[in-house]
């Protein structure tokens, strides 16, 4: 046996027995094939989430600067005070370097994220089994473009314990879900038929002749058609996985269309990251998202600046756009005022040890004073999609990042006068992420009085509840690759619900006042400033109404949140704050 091999040997004989398990999963998800062990050559670059000096210092310091009477209410955090908090200590930094030096391994400048924790090494799937105790595999998918390399369990060495808090990819899978056409229900138009507010009938989506656009919007949430002086520190970032980029010419359609009074040639500032290869002419759904994200926040957030952040890969690795987009906006002198985002993912494919270090990086993000929302779903009670394989399952699956506790997480509504929450919308508890405090008492009245006891549904009652707040998210008129069509999700929620928080934003500033920030705290406070959404169930997009799932009730609910915004509401909280704070 040759010298090296026995090294090899005896450096994974090592890592097993001095190690400690980091990551571990009994299976792979269903729908992924074991294709056997990976190649011992391929390159595998892994990518660790370096310990960081005080990131439960962070938490309680962005709870303490964005709760309501709190001496420091909006005092936002710069970006060298957030580094004083999650960057790693020396210690970290040389125990970690040292044991890359020890294995021929070295980081180059642009391997580390802004703040250094999170850092990149290539190496052989060889030398990845031995230093990890992993067993790193091939496993392929019906809806994935190529297979991927995952193991089920990874250990840390010994060096690297109290260092290292996640590796990644390991045991990550990330399961796609596509929803044929034709399983496709109605999105519960069986509910009221009524009319009663001065939106138009035409814009009733129960009606399935109504449609929903941005003058129905106005009318039903009271915003704004005229700008003001939009303030250089406010914008809009929209994040765009997959290397989306809207389809030429369809906002400027849009705008002809639905705001007139809008120049038809404004547009927004396309950004991109990770070599993202652009395809506007691709599949119509993920054209669609990128086409609906900068129509609905250009179209209702008038005279707000929006950025399109076109982030490269493809669909074998979701999580890395993710935590790309958060070190981006970590590194911006001036960030966003808001960011929105309309993916997410199974809560369990993340596992808990990346979903927690993902959650901190919005955490961090909402310490700057951007507001980061997320679409809470089009499965209902079953995941970021459901599938009518799942309908008889009773076990809820809760959607990630929506279940994290530092992102407003939006859910989707249907109907005028009144509205109802639409069956796709997602909504449900997490088995990550504990109760905040700031819903304790909402979420509180929900178990109590909207659960039945013979519930058969099975979720997690201590976790965190979402969505948050709530906005239209069923048939919504769009332009996409030339085409004037209709589309459903939260996907729309959420650029709606940011426009709005943007337009509140511009005001303030304006008015020389702070931004909203991360925002839960103060909207739990001003629940008033919502429309209370009481019927609906959220069954799923495919899942048949008759489906277990939760129903909508009167105060919070894990389908539409608060409910749906009242602008001049919220508008005159947000100054009723502010005015509070100058006080003090």
């Amino acid at each position: 046996m040759s010298a090296w091999k026995l090294a090899h040997i005896l450096t994974f004989i090592l890592s097993v027995s001095a190690g400690s398990l980091l990551h571990t999963r009994s299976a792979a998800p269903e729908g992924f094939i074991d294709e056997g062990v990976a190649p011992s050559n391929d390159n595998i670059t892994l990518r660790f989430a370096l310990a960081g000096r005080n990131a439960s210092g962070l938490r309680d310091t962005l709870i303490t600067i964005s709760t309501p009477g709190s001496p420091s209410f909006r005092k936002w955090l710069s970006k060298d005070e957030v580094k004083s908090f999650v960057e790693p200590s020396s210690q970290t930094l040389a125990a970690f370097d040292t044991f890359a030096a020890a294995h021929g391994l070295a980081a180059t400048p642009e391997s580390r994220s802004v703040h250094g924790d999170w850092v990149s090494l290539s190496m052989p799937v060889s030398q990845a089994n031995a230093l990890f105790a992993a067993q790193f595999k091939r496993f392929s998918h019906r809806d994935l473009t190529q297979p991927i390399t995952r193991t089920l369990s990874m250990s840390l060495p010994a060096q690297l314990v109290g260092h290292v808090e996640a590796i990644h990819p390991s045991t990550f899978f990330y399961t796609p879900r596509s929803v044929p056409a034709e399983q496709k229900n109605a999105g519960g138009a069986q509910f009221y038929k009524r009319n009663t507010t001065s939106t138009p009938q035409s814009c009733n989506t129960i009606d399935p002749a109504g449609a929903m656009n941005p003058a129905c919007l106005q009318a039903l949430y009271g915003i704004p058609l005229t700008p003001i002086v939009s303030h250089h520190h406010n914008r809009i970032l929209l994040p765009a996985l997959q290397g989306r980029v809207p389809s030429p010419g369809s906002l400027e359609s849009f705008l002809t269309q639905f705001r007139p009074d809008i120049a038809p040639n404004t547009t927004f500032n396309l950004i991109k990251l990770d070599n993202p290869s652009f395809n506007a002419t691709g599949q119509d759904g993920i054209v669609a998202e990128a086409d609906l994200d900068v129509e609905y926040t250009i179209g209702l957030a008038t005279g707000v600046p929006v950025d399109l952040l076109s982030i490269g890969g493809n669909d074998t690795d979701i999580a890395d756009p993710f935590l790309d987009m958060i070190s981006f906006i970590e590194g911006l002198d001036d960030p966003p005022s808001v960011v929105s985002m309309s993916s997410g993912l199974d809560e369990a494919d993340v596992g808990f040890i990346l979903a927690q270090k993902i959650c901190d990086g919005y955490a961090r993000l909402g310490a700057r004073g951007i507001s980061v929302l997320f679409a809470a779903g089009d499965g209902g009670v079953r995941g970021p999609h459901d599938n009518i394989t799942q309908c008889g399952d009773n076990t809820f699956i809760p959607v990630f990042p929506a279940s994290c506790p530092w992102v407003t997480s939006v859910g989707g509504t249907q109907g005028v006068g009144p509205e109802i929450a639409a069956n796709l919308t997602g909504g449900s508890f997490s088995n990550f992420f504990l109760q905040p405090k700031y819903q304790q008492s909402a979420v509180k009245h929900f178990l109590s009085t909207g659960i039945p006891k013979d519930f058969p549904g099975r979720f997690n009652v201590s976790g965190r509840g979402y969505p948050d707040v709530a906005t239209q998210a069923w048939n919504l008129q769009i332009f996409s690759q030339g085409h004037a069509v209709r589309d459903a999700g939260t996907s729309f929620a959420a650029p709606i619900f940011a426009a709005i928080i943007a337009l509140i934003n511009d005001r303030l500033l304006y008015a020389g006042e702070p931004r909203l920030g991360f925002l839960n705290p103060w909207l739990y406070e001003h629940r008033n400033a919502f429309t209370d959404i009481k019927a609906g169930r959220n069954t799923g997009l495919v899942c048949p109404a008759t489906s277990i799932a939760f129903e909508a009730i009167q105060g919070w609910d894990a389908l539409t949140g608060m409910g749906t915004p009242k602008f001049s509401k919220l508008l005159h909280a947000a100054f009723a704050q502010s005015s509070f704070v100058r006080v003090c």
